[in-house]
């Protein structure tokens, strides 16, 4: 059997405690993390859920990425995706030098068509395709937006944008994705579009909830709701404001605040039972598939892992869903089996979730740490669970 990898969270978090001269009593009282808790996870004996790396992240002011090891840049060099990090970065350093004379742009409805066809591709796990396209069209698009100064030419920058800041967080980029959020708000400012404004608070408030600053979070979460009261009425409008209610649940989740968390699950159910299934309406996959998906992961965030398998049992994918959500799914839900003592429950759906989307699985922190707590269990695995780990890369 494997050995827990070399440099698993638990052993991150010793390191980076030992280079601030904190003792393990010392990050627990800092961290409001049990002791217990906190000492097991170091030694690999348990699992890390995000509500521990969060606080541990916090408690010694490093990125929660820093704790989950991102981005994997071993992997990442041998699937050829880190040279395709640096021409998105200067494609997004260009957002207000206006025409490039070097680039005359197709018209606006074929730029459209590929624009579209990248968050296509995005929901179908192809990472490294958009990777290797998005750059270009970012820099024809921008050229393009500058020339026409129209709605719709910053508006569809606008969405370039957010492909670049989907491709950067699913690969562990954190800095390269706020980079990317932020001309998404500028050029949507420019669009003067209320739900593009609500849908940016919306991609930002995840980023917060990823650090753990759960405050700032529910602020964005906040002034999204008022921006999208601008919109006009409509399906368009309820879907992004379903989408923030269910992102701000995740993370009233994380912080363990259940009450607020239910709040916002109810508001959800409430529009996504008004709109459907709207899983092409900005490629959000609102409806009540993912009102159910997202009452697993809060329920899991609430380390409450029998209700939240208990409530995944009843989840029913469309066969249309997105590979993405249904990777993402497949891995949380994972997780929850995998707490509740369900080890071969819990690798059965790690399966599932490469199969869904293998790129994204890859490179996605639940699957790395669901699969070193199957590990850490220390039970005899079979032969598939090996190879999984060496396909990881740890």
């Amino acid at each position: 059997m494997h050995a827990l990898p070399h440099d698993h969270t638990g052993r991150r978090i010793k390191r980076l405690r030992k280079e601030r001269h904190l003792t393990q009593l010392a990050l627990s009282e800092l961290s409001q993390v049990p002791y217990s808790t906190l000492t097991k996870v170091e030694q690999g004996v348990i699992p890390v859920s995000p509500h521990v790396i969060t606080r541990v992240a916090r408690a010694m002011r490093v990125d929660v990425a820093t704790i989950q090891g991102q981005p994997y840049m071993a992997e990442l060099r041998v699937d050829e995706l880190d040279v395709l990090i640096r021409p998105i970065r200067e494609a997004l350093d260009v957002y207000d030098l206006g025409t490039d004379p070097e680039i005359t742009p197709r018209p606006h409805a074929l730029l459209s068509d590929d624009a579209e066809q990248l968050l296509v591709s995005v929901r179908a796990g192809e990472i490294k395709h958009v990777a290797s396209q998005v750059a270009g069209l970012i820099q024809e698009v921008t050229t393009a937006a500058h020339t026409a100064n129209t709605t719709e030419g910053w508006l569809l920058l606008a969405s370039t944008y957010r492909t670049a800041y989907d491709v950067a967080t699913k690969l562990g980029f954190a800095d390269l994705a706020a980079i990317a959020l932020s001309r998404m708000d500028w050029a949507a400012h420019r669009g003067s579009d209320a739900v593009f404004g609500g849908m940016y608070r919306y991609m930002r408030a995840l980023t917060y909830l990823r650090e753990g600053q759960f405050r700032t979070g529910e602020r964005l979460v906040r002034l999204g709701l008022n921006i999208l009261e601008q919109a006009d009425p409509g399906r368009e409008r309820d879907v992004v404001t379903g989408q923030l209610h269910l992102g701000a649940a995740v993370m009233a989740g994380r912080a363990h605040d259940s009450d607020r968390a239910d709040g916002h699950l109810n508001e959800a159910e409430m529009l996504a039972a008004r709109t459907g299934e709207a899983v092409k309406v900005h490629w959000l996959s609102f409806g009540p598939t993912n009102v159910a998906v997202h009452r697993v992961s809060v329920a899991a965030e609430l380390d409450e892992y029998a209700d939240a398998v208990s409530a995944g049992r009843t989840v029913r994918l469309p066969k249309d869903w997105p590979a993405s959500r249904r990777s993402h799914h497949h891995a949380e839900y994972a997780r929850s089996l995998m707490w509740t003592g369900d080890l071969d429950g819990a690798f059965s759906h790690l399966l599932k979730s490469r199969k869904a989307a293998p790129q994204q699985a890859r490179y996605h922190p639940t699957v790395r740490e669901t699969y070193a707590g199957l590990e850490a269990a220390k039970r005899q695995l079979p032969d598939s669970f090996l190879s999984y780990g060496t396909w990881l890369g740890i």
